[in-house]
């Protein structure tokens, strides 16, 4: 779907106020209220908006651990591609997947309860995925900037 300027303004309001009410919505990017509806309506039904979510403070919710982990595949053929991302796709922990220049082919962002969490996910899960060849994990401390755009 073609974006124009105001799909654009409408995109960078909702990353900064994913709760905002439509009438201000509509305001800030200068559109009545049923054209900024209908707009947001075709951005959500293409999928250019896939959802919308909460950014909780880890400070107060420190329920998980966040894990930063670079994957390497045996080779970078398009099978094996495509068979790891298929499986990583079903993997409810795995919060966040890039295909990747560099040394490591997959960086992804982990959400596990406790470091024995993260190793059940390394371990049954990780490491069990289609070509992976090495697995370099590490725990982020904390969250300086986080759901910014």
């Amino acid at each position: 779907m073609p974006r124009d300027a105001i799909d654009e303004r409408i995109i960078r309001v909702l990353r900064t106020d994913g709760r905002i009410s439509n009438a201000r919505l509509a305001e800030l990017v200068g559109l009545s209220q049923s054209a900024c509806h209908r707009r947001l309506q075709l951005l959500e039904s293409s999928g250019v908006i896939r959802g919308y979510t909460a950014i909780l403070d880890e400070r107060i919710d420190n329920s998980t651990t966040v894990v930063i982990v670079q994957i390497s595949l045996e080779r970078q053929t398009e099978d094996f591609l495509r068979r790891f991302e298929t499986a990583i796709r079903k993997c409810s922990e795995v919060r966040e997947c890039y295909l990747m220049t560099g040394m490591q082919d997959y960086l992804l962002l982990v959400e596990a309860q406790n470091a024995s969490d993260y190793e059940r996910i390394h371990t049954e899960i990780l490491s069990r995925l289609p070509g992976v060849s090495r697995i370099q994990s590490s725990f982020a401390i904390r969250s300086v900037i986080r759901g910014r755009r």
